[in-house]
């Protein structure tokens, strides 16, 4: 595996003080991504798996407040094969395991036994709309969503607002959402920002896309009035 970026930091990534593991690809390209630097599968350094494991547990001290580990990307996913036998490997060990995904890995399901908390991108219902901005569609993502949601597997499901994307389509997030069985669903949304402008070697392609007041208070309202439970991270 190829690690572009990893540090600590507390309640963001998951349950308390956690690790954070940024694996290098994905296979996404979002106009506003804040890691681009970690698009390619190479960025980065080279780790194996046994080194990661070593790492992970001379971390174990640090682990309070329910914390652990957390694995992102990237898009960590994209390195299934390698992944899992760690995940395995840490759930043995007793550390807190939590995965950062897109969604879009057909096998992700296979990972889920291991994994203690997982946060999901949904970043629009709409397939085409989602292709355009980021390169691919949402079949898969939603053909995960409704796994974990049928299997009743807790699941954190993060929403990125961006004017001109998806933060007018309260609605249609809710029409889809509402399908399903979200007792063990939360939402997050994530207001657009620029904290990686400066990371683009290209040009930067977003352009009037921070949110209103009035668009943030809609989604909460929306979400609100379907029963489907808001959280702030």
């Amino acid at each position: 595996m190829y690690v572009f970026g990893k540090g600590f930091n507390y309640g963001e990534d998951g349950p308390g003080n956690r690790l954070v593991i940024h694996l290098s690809g994905c296979n996404m390209r979002c106009k506003w991504c804040s890691n681009p630097n970690g698009f390619s599968p190479t960025a980065g350094k080279r780790v194996t798996a046994e080194e990661m494991l070593d790492e992970i547990l001379s971390c174990k001290p640090m682990f309070f407040g329910g914390g652990g580990v957390t694995f992102t990307g990237g898009e960590a996913t994209l390195w299934h094969d390698e992944l899992k036998p760690l995940l395995i490997s840490l759930k043995k060990e007793g550390i807190h395991t939590a995965l950062e995904t897109n969604g879009t890995d057909e096998r992700l399901p296979e990972l889920l036994p291991y994994v203690d908390y997982l946060m999901m991108d949904f970043k629009h219902y709409d397939g085409e709309t989602l292709k355009a901005f980021t390169g691919m569609d949402n079949g898969v993502v939603k053909e995960n969503f409704a796994y974990n949601c049928r299997r009743q597997i807790p699941q954190h499901i993060r929403i990125p607002l961006i004017n001109g994307f998806n933060a007018d389509g309260a609605e249609g997030f809710v029409a889809f959402f509402t399908k399903h069985d979200t007792s063990l669903t939360d939402f997050e949304f994530l207001a657009y920002h620029e904290y990686g402008r400066e990371k683009w070697q290209t040009e930067y392609q977003m352009k009037n896309a921070f949110i209103t007041k009035e668009q943030l208070t809609k989604f909460n309202q929306a979400f609100a009035n379907s029963g489907l439970k808001v959280i702030k991270t």
